[in-house]
């Protein structure tokens, strides 16, 4: 099967076909750094993780860009919340500048998908880092046409949605039908649903946070960033577009109708992954149903957390549930139960591509269908198991390869917690219950029953299990 994925913009499951044989482009929407990750920001980078990751596994070289948007209505708005009368931002610092607030809460969520395994992508640029780039592409817009500055003075530059007749062609909308863009005053426009790609300075906002223009001193528009970022990495056409499905509209949208308003190419696939609901209704701070990745980490190890944020196909809604990192937690248990017997047997896999079952590869293969990946991943770890209980040790290790590879292509093994212990601890730790296990045999051989379970019950107290086997015994650890 060759690889299809859903592109947003046609509305079908498509062959993907890389612009450049052997080589794919990806980028996909980071954060607006004006607060602490939530559990949206981290599932997303958790889905186009997974898809790079099975991209490389099929052999393509990914170059990954995820923006950071450093300048934004919110960011300013919360670092002047810090000079208010000393109330704090916040994080609890007083008097911080927004380019400041702004740079601690992107290490927070680098902090964040470092803890659940999401690799850094090849380049991840800054918004503040690339005015020139994106003048330019507004100077462009409105030398065509499509763009005018606000006739009122105010610096502000929009977009004229009606002087592009493909717009709404994304989302499959009508423009008559939209609701009116909310990204800046609407006295200078000439419809309210333009959208701002240059923001004029007002009094209120901080020197720093404007940089001189042709249209006075301000900063861009945030569905501008997107659009000159992507061009510069990427080139004027790219494979693929990710992000939320709460950016379709307006912001993808709008980055579309830039680019080709300005004659440039863009994304040949469109993917948007679903949102995280709390039983069954939208997470928001005003009911008090909200729970973040930090919350879910508290309660469940990060490789736990990573399994639930990834485990339902990314075009669905993720419910979370009281009882749903515990379902994870015992699923990651059966995988490191298993992944562990065969380590003390067999020693460490290599979990190569070439191990990956066939029938994980269609599911991946299938728009990515994780669900069924799964199901392949733990009936390979049930297979791994009776074949270790049987003596079989080429069926053993067969599935213990082929887990390890399903492992890494989930990104389950970069998780911070590694699940297994590491190499040399396991060597270690192998080296001395095998001692005991022989003295062990030692004492049932010389039918001192009273010996060998006492060996038995003090390494069930060190939570090490013993199974008995036509092989000898084995040991892993309780309860997994």
């Amino acid at each position: 099967m060759s690889l299809r994925l859903y592109d947003t913009a046609t509305a079908e499951v498509r062959d993907f076909v890389p612009l450049t044989p052997g080589a794919v482009s990806l980028y996909y929407c980071g954060a607006t750094v004006q607060g602490m990750p939530h559990v949206g920001h981290v599932r997303s980078a958790i889905v186009f993780d997974q898809l790079t990751r099975w991209l490389e596994a099929r052999g393509f070289r990914v170059t990954s860009v995820r923006n950071v948007t450093d300048i934004d209505d919110k960011i300013l708005e919360k670092s002047k919340a810090s000079f208010n009368d000393g109330e704090p931002a916040p994080g609890g610092i007083r008097n911080e500048e927004w380019w400041a607030l702004a740079y601690r809460y992107e290490l927070e969520f680098n902090r964040a998908y470092d803890t659940l395994g999401v690799r850094r992508p090849t380049y991840e640029p800054r918004a503040t880092g690339h005015i020139p780039e994106m003048q330019a592409l507004i100077q462009e817009l409105i030398d065509t046409g499509y763009a005018y500055p606000a006739p009122d003075g105010s610096g502000d530059v929009y977009f004229d949605v009606r002087s592009w007749p493909e717009y709404g062609a994304l989302t499959h909308q009508n423009i008559d039908d939209m609701q009116a863009a909310t990204d800046a005053d609407p006295r200078g426009k000439r419809d309210p649903r333009d959208f701002a790609l240059w923001k004029g300075h007002k009094d209120t906002d901080p020197a720093s946070s404007s940089w001189p223009s042709p249209w006075g001193a301000g900063r861009p528009g945030w569905h501008t960033e997107c659009c000159a970022m992507t061009h510069k990495y990427l080139g004027e056409q790219f494979d693929i577009h990710g992000g939320g499905l709460d950016l379709r509209f307006p912001h993808h949208e709008n980055e579309l109708a830039q680019a080709r308003a300005a004659k440039r190419g863009y994304a040949q696939f469109w993917m948007h992954n679903g949102l995280v609901t709390f039983e069954g209704e939208k997470m928001s701070k005003s009911i008090g149903n909200t729970v973040s990745p930090e919350e879910m980490i508290a309660r469940a190890k990060p490789r736990v957390v990573r399994y639930y944020l990834g485990q339902a196909h990314y075009r669905s809604v993720l419910d979370y549930r009281p009882s749903s990192l515990e379902e994870a937690a015992a699923a990651v248990d059966r995988i490191d139960g298993f992944l562990g017997k065969a380590l003390t047997r067999f020693g460490p896999a290599a979990g190569a591509p070439a191990d990956l079952p066939e029938a994980f590869g269609d599911a991946m293969d299938d728009d990515l269908n994780i669900p069924q990946a799964l199901a392949v991943l733990h009936e390979t770890v049930r297979a791994g198991n009776t074949a270790l209980a049987a003596g079989d040790a080429e069926g053993a290790r067969t599935a213990q390869a082929g887990v390890a590879a399903m492992v890494r292509v989930l990104g389950l093994d970069d998780a911070t917690d590694t699940g297994t212990a590491d190499t040399e601890q396991t060597a270690a730790l192998d080296a001395l219950i095998r001692s005991s296990l022989r003295e062990r045999e030692a004492a049932r051989a010389a039918k001192d029953w009273a010996r060998a379970d006492a060996i038995r019950d003090a390494l069930a107290g060190a939570g090490i299990a013993v199974e008995d086997s036509a092989d000898g015994a084995e040991w892993s650890i309780a309860g997994r």
